[in-house]
């Protein structure tokens, strides 16, 4: 089998790359990225494509499946650079895969698609996936799950699958997720155990993540796999104010829904962090993901439990640990993290 991997050098495509690596019943890879990296992974061949202007089916001639993971969520000040790749982006993708005659499409959703829900309880992938509107990422999801649902109406012959993920985390991507959604001025020593004295126990902020080893797993059995549709993929346990104290060693305080939304806002609009209000209006609404279906009919198992994956991740942001990618680079923010500045911290790429 040939696979084409869009958006193949960040966080999960990695993941991805490195259990595709093990699985026989993939000959080769195409790793399309914008920035060509210097990692280098068995049976991957490279090539830097910019999915919002080249040709695309030429990188898909040939391809029993894609892959589809690009997305953008830095510059958050340029929303409609943001969209043009988001949304626009995985429109061409989408087509150059029917027109190149491809037979599986793979899209990476996320538990960002879904409407507001409730966090006592798991919902499965009948949850309607309308999106948080406060928050771009959360809409740009819904809007390409809606050009999916088109896709699958029109192209009946293509096996399509939707993974909706929780938070991904892995030690290697440390680096660019500070940048992506923490910024520079936090230094990586003050997320040590005991620098960290509190937890904000803040109403609906309960959350659920799973390692990025474990959802590149769920991509490669969806590949290996004959199942359509959408799953939902999420780690044990669920990480609620209570959980995140016992991690951390740290004490749950009150903090109300207004306050934390307020500083998000506050801390965006004075350019002190990149991330815009709207990933906190994201996090308190979707509801918890039930997995059922992917252990099911996709033999899906996660090796690392959320508590595990969290704190690989901020193990990895005390180190500066990452990859030679462009998206997770440990140094690629330059000296003293000039470069971050000098992007207007959200308003272009780096």
């Amino acid at each position: 089998m040939r696979v084409v991997v869009v958006g193949a050098s960040g966080n999960v495509g990695t993941s991805l790359l490195r259990s595709l690596a093990e699985e026989p019943a993939v000959d080769s890879v195409v790793g399309l990225c914008r920035r060509l990296p210097e990692a280098s992974f068995p049976k991957v061949e490279w090539r830097a494509v910019d999915i919002t202007r080249v040709p695309l089916r030429p990188h898909f001639d040939g391809a029993e499946a894609v892959v589809h993971l690009a997305w953008l969520i830095q510059p958050a000040r340029d929303q409609e650079l943001v969209r043009a790749v988001n949304v626009e982006g995985s429109g061409r993708v989408f087509r150059a895969a029917a027109d190149a005659g491809v037979g599986t499409l793979v899209y990476a959703s996320s538990v960002g698609a879904y409407a507001h829900g409730p966090k006592d309880r798991r919902v499965d992938e009948s949850w309607p996936t309308t999106g948080i509107p406060t928050s771009f990422y959360s809409r740009h999801k819904a809007e390409v799950e809606r050009l999916l649902d088109r896709f699958e109406r029109e192209h009946a012959d293509i096996r399509v699958v939707r993974l909706r993920p929780a938070l991904i985390f892995k030690r290697e991507a440390a680096s660019g997720i500070r940048r992506l959604f923490a910024g520079p001025l936090l230094p990586g020593f003050v997320l040590r155990r005991e620098l960290i004295p509190i937890v904000p126990a803040t109403p609906r902020l309960v959350f659920q993540a799973v390692h990025s080893y474990d959802v590149g797993e769920a991509y490669r059995l969806a590949l290996v796999s004959d199942a359509r549709g959408a799953f939902n993929i999420a780690a044990e346990p669920v990480l609620d104010p209570a959980e995140l104290g016992r991690l951390l060693g740290a004490r749950p305080v009150p903090v109300p829904q207004a306050v934390l939304r307020a500083g998000a806002a506050a801390s965006f609009r004075l350019r002190l962090q990149p991330s815009e209000v709207g990933w906190v209006d994201m996090g308190l609404g979707v509801p918890l993901l039930d997995t059922a279906r992917a252990r099911r009919e996709l033999r899906w198992e996660p090796k690392r439990s959320a508590g595990d994956a969290l704190l690989d991740l901020l193990a990895g942001m005390r180190e500066g640990a990452g990859l030679d990618t462009p998206p997770l680079e440990p140094g690629g923010a330059g000296p003293a993290r000039i470069r971050e500045f000098a992007s207007g911290v959200g308003k272009r790429t780096g």
